[in-house]
């Protein structure tokens, strides 16, 4: 699946951003927090949004990978932004540090092995946009722009991006400047323009030239990397909806110095953890957690923001990839690390403890009639570790005739494959007796609490 990734900030807050969600798990749509316009009649459908914020006291970093449906021959974004950024304000990052954030990040299953009954054996754990188009149309003459209410604030290309921050003063004069300039708009442009333009909000446009693009050689499109300062933390994402083609997925990664980040303004809920499942699940764990999660957004009626990591990221346990080193993650926007802090990019971090960078995983799946608001965060205290992870306990291959503990010990191990197929069922709402089949064992050797009937 495509990588994207947006995220705004909110006229004295953050940004928006768009994101894709690989996991050693599954990935689905995700969303887009500005819209995409496509020039002539190129039909692009916002999929994936996948965005990184790097914050402290006021100060914030945004990154955003960007992706897209379609096949224009360049194509634009649109960011509402808090404030006019300089060029110095805005950079080209390297894709590479969203692959390893993800990575680091990733949901994860990890597998235990039962030890010999007959002998006191430990357990053991596994774990396991080159330049500026040179094939675009000349700037728009300025007094057009004026007669229309829109306003070039300023125009700077910064690696293989052209990019306009604009003003307006009406959502329908900037619709119109923005379809004059052959930019193809989704339908409902201005009404989700108005709410930006009356909190004085500016609009950051960013174009590629995808000929130059394709010649660097480079698959995907560089993200960029916006830093300003504002009192407000928020990620619009109602902008994002215009072009959507049903629900969107948008995974957030936030760094912040101290603590766990959630949501003000809707629910954060950490996602079921810790959870034994059959061995079976390992060959398809994306399909697993695929389920799961939509499992567990059905349950929340798409009102809730998933959390799916907050760690400390001097170190993890276990690791589904190696943190981040200082380098990577001062380029991510955490200007907050000492000099000292620096580590060789090659190196993982390695400060024997704990390290002034907590990263927070948020995952949401919504609608325009689901999330009307855009999000609002908060750094809290909170700075116990959480993964989501799952166990999958691989039994002792011995026979039950080896010593009279291994007999008891395959009377336990029956009913735990039980328990873990009835976890299954409950997690992602398959069919307990296809689990329990596949398995090898029957439905009938499921017994339930007298209880459990009276409510059903």
């Amino acid at each position: 699946m495509n990588m994207s990734s947006f995220k705004l900030v909110f006229r004295s807050a953050i940004l928006l951003a768009a994101a894709t969600i690989a996991l050693a798990t599954p990935r689905d749509a995700h969303a887009f927090c500005g819209f995409f316009v496509g020039k002539a009649d190129a039909s692009l459908v916002n999929h994936t949004s996948e965005v990184a914020i790097a914050r402290h006291d006021d100060k914030t970093v945004i990154s955003m990978s960007n992706d897209y449906q379609g096949a224009p021959k360049d194509f634009a974004m649109v960011v509402p932004v808090p404030v006019v950024l300089q060029k110095g304000q805005v950079h080209v990052g390297d894709p590479e540090l969203f692959h390893k954030l993800e990575a680091y990040s990733a949901p994860r299953l990890v597998e235990y092995y039962d030890p010999d009954p007959c002998a006191a054996i430990a357990l053991s754990e596994a774990a396991g946009f080159a330049r500026a188009m040179s094939a675009a149309p000349a700037a728009p003459m300025p007094q057009r722009a004026n007669a229309l209410g829109v306003k070039i604030e300023a125009q700077f290309s910064v690696g293989e991006y052209d990019i306009v921050i604009l003003s307006a003063k009406q959502s329908d004069g900037l619709e119109t400047w923005l379809r004059e300039n052959r930019y193809k708009i989704p339908p409902g442009a201005s009404v989700a323009l108005a709410p930006y333009i009356r909190q004085d909000m500016k609009f950051f446009v960013a174009k590629v030239n995808l000929k130059e693009h394709e010649k660097s050689g480079i698959e995907h499109l560089r993200p960029i990397q916006f830093a300003f300062e504002s009192p407000k933390f928020m990620l619009p994402i109602r902008l994002g909806m215009i072009n959507s083609s049903g629900a969107q997925d948008l995974i957030v990664y936030l760094l912040t110095r101290d603590g766990r980040v959630e949501t003000t303004n809707y629910r954060t809920v950490k996602l079921p953890t810790g959870e034994n499942v059959p061995e079976s699940v390992r060959d398809d764990f994306q399909g697993f957690y695929k389920a799961m999660f939509s499992e567990q957004v059905e349950r929340n009626q798409m009102h809730a923001v998933f959390t799916e990591y907050a760690w400390n990221m001097g170190w993890c346990d276990p690791c589904a990839a190696p943190p981040l080193t200082a380098d990577e993650l001062r380029a991510l926007g955490v200007f907050w690390l000492d000099e000292g802090q620096r580590r060789s990019p090659i190196a993982p971090m390695m400060y024997g403890g704990a390290v002034p960078v907590t990263l927070t995983r948020l995952h949401l799946r919504y609608t325009a009639a689901t999330f009307p608001e855009d999000l609002v965060f908060q750094e809290t205290q909170d700075i116990e570790n959480y993964q989501a992870r799952y166990v999958m306990q691989h039994p002792w291959s011995g026979s039950a005739n080896a010593c009279p503990a291994a007999k008891n010990y395959f009377v336990q191990l029956r009913q735990r494959k039980i328990e873990e197929a009835e976890t299954l069922a409950e997690l992602t709402g398959w069919n307990l007796d296809s689990i329990l089949k596949k398995a090898g064992l029957s439905g009938g050797e499921v017994t339930h609490p007298w209880w459990q009937k009276i409510w059903q």
